[in-house]
């Protein structure tokens, strides 16, 4: 009796569909997820239960190291068309002038800030260096600015001029005279907070009224003596709402 011959089929499967699905799915995420914004220093944040998302627009974000340094992030209008006139870079620009302006006429000092300055500010999503040692530390390049702004105490970093207490934004007092005679003390923290909310962007002003326009983020380890001097100087100058990041608890915490 003759074997019967089973017919060979070929093995080989289409993935045209497989494949098409893949990029829809990879373009839907690129499109769709939130890059982190890169930090200067790294910040284990303390534990809660609260799963409110901090936003990804019109915030500034207050970052305390384990240091006790602080630093600010700042992110403008989320949406396209409106790029040019609220986005990040814009409101970076426009906040640095003004900052730098109101230092100027309150100390008496010069920043030295060019157009050129100005225009790599924008392009950074974190910063914390005193208005008076900005431009030497945008005269640098990328990869000195995060090795000056990432430093420990236990690894001091010194570029130029730059030395290891130029990181963090001041709270060191400075008096002035308002136009009525009257002597004033504020800082270059509250320097920076006042031009993020006089600033054209009406969405942060508004984000920053509702409580949702301010978020500090600190380290764990940070001493609530450091904490407690952003909140107080927040305080200060009428900005009673801000968020506090914290990260999601689990049962292991």
């Amino acid at each position: 009796m003759g074997k019967v011959k089973i017919k060979r089929k070929s093995t080989l499967i289409d993935m045209t569909a497989m494949s098409d699905v893949t990029v829809l799915l990879l373009t839907f995420f690129m499109l769709t997820s939130t890059f982190l914004q890169k930090e200067p220093v790294t910040v284990i944040t303390p534990s809660s239960v609260s799963e409110i998302k901090v936003p990804t627009s019109n915030v500034a974000q207050v970052l305390v190291s384990p240091q006790g340094q602080v630093f600010m992030s700042l992110l403008g209008d989320a949406d396209p068309d409106n790029a040019e006139k609220w986005g990040s870079e814009a409101l970076r620009k426009e906040v640095l002038k003004t900052a730098a302006a109101d230092y100027e006429a309150k100390t008496g000092k010069k920043t030295g800030l060019t157009p050129l300055d100005i225009e790599k500010f924008a392009k950074n999503a974190s910063f914390g260096v005193p208005l008076d040692k900005m431009h030497e530390f945008l005269m640098l390049e990328t990869t000195k600015q995060d090795e000056f702004l990432g430093q420990t105490a236990d690894k001091p970093v010194m570029i130029g001029s730059l030395k290891p207490k130029d990181t963090g934004i001041p709270f060191r007092d400075i008096v002035y005279t308002d136009k009525d005679g009257n002597k004033l003390v504020t800082n270059e923290f509250q320097i920076w907070m006042r031009a993020i909310y006089n600033s054209s962007n009406d969405n942060i002003r508004e984000a920053i009224q509702k409580g949702e326009g301010i978020a500090v983020k600190s380290d764990r380890g940070t001493k609530f003596e450091t904490i407690h001097q952003v909140l107080d100087n927040l305080q200060t100058i009428k900005m009673n709402k801000f968020s506090v990041m914290t990260a999601l608890k689990t049962e292991s915490d």
